[in-house]
Parts: C-alpha cells; structure tokens; sequence
C-alpha cells in the first residue's frame, strides 16, 4: 500500500508554491478580453427596437400577415368596444324597466283606491248622484220561450 501523503522536502514543496503563484499572477495581470455572446432574444430585441429588423428581406415576406394580424387586433378591440357599449344600452334599458314597472304598480294601487265603492260615491256627491238605498231587483226570463214585444 502506498501512502497517499508522500513526505516532499520542504524545498521543493516551497518552489512548486512560488511556481504556482507565478503563474496565477501572469494570468490574471492581463486577462484577455471576452466577447460577450448575444443570446438570439437579445439580439431580435435589439433589432426590434433598433428598427433594423425592418431592412431584412425575410421581414418584407412576412409584412402581409403582419398587417393581417394588426387588422385582426383593431377588429378584436372594436368588438370589445361594441360589447361593452350593448351591456351599457341593457343595463340603461333594464333600469328603465324597472322604474316603469314601480310606476305601473303605484298607478295600479291607485286605481284600485279610487275605483272603491265608497272612493266612487264620495266623488260623485258633489254632482248630485246618490248611491241607492233599495238593492237592485234581479230580472229572469224564461230563455226557451220567445219574447214577443
């Protein structure tokens, strides 16, 4: 079995440091400069927003599906506009639905008040017309026999 930590003299253990410190130290005196790689969204993003994106001859292919795509958005955002003014014109008309149907049964109410008996002769005294006193006579005919006049 061989040992693992060989003994080294110290010399040579001392001059292999200095060595390896020496070469740390040219290495990181003068660290080569590094291209830093662009990745492919930076790169889209910044010919998007460069405007050089609009130069290629593989976007000039595509700029009838894109003017597609804008039409397509304007027509989506008109919709929502048309939908959003209907729920407004429902809810305005069910609200005017709603006040003319209270109106309806307070009106109704009070018909029903001024149509009472007692609401009708109280309204027609001061015309001179007085309810009976005597109940009316009921009338019946023999509806088989023809009535000669």
């Amino acid at each position: 079995m061989s040992n693992k930590f060989r003994e080294v003299p110290k010399a040579e253990h001392v001059q292999k440091d200095l060595e390896n410190v020496e070469s740390e130290n040219s290495t990181t005196d003068t660290p080569p400069p590094k291209k830093r790689k662009k990745g492919v969204l930076a790169k889209a993003l910044s010919s998007v927003f460069s405007g050089t994106f609009l130069t290629n001859e593989s976007t000039l292919k595509h700029v009838p599906f894109i003017l597609f795509l804008a039409f397509i958005a304007i027509l989506y955002i008109a919709n929502g506009y048309q939908a959003d003014d209907k729920i407004r014109e429902v809810n305005k008309i069910t609200n005017e639905l709603k006040e003319l149907r209270s109106e309806y049964i307070s009106t109704k109410s009070d018909l029903m008040f001024v149509s009472k008996q007692s609401e009708v002769a109280k309204a027609a005294e001061p015309m001179g017309i007085k309810e009976p006193v005597v109940p009316p006579m009921k009338i019946e005919t023999d509806s088989l026999k023809p009535q000669i006049n």
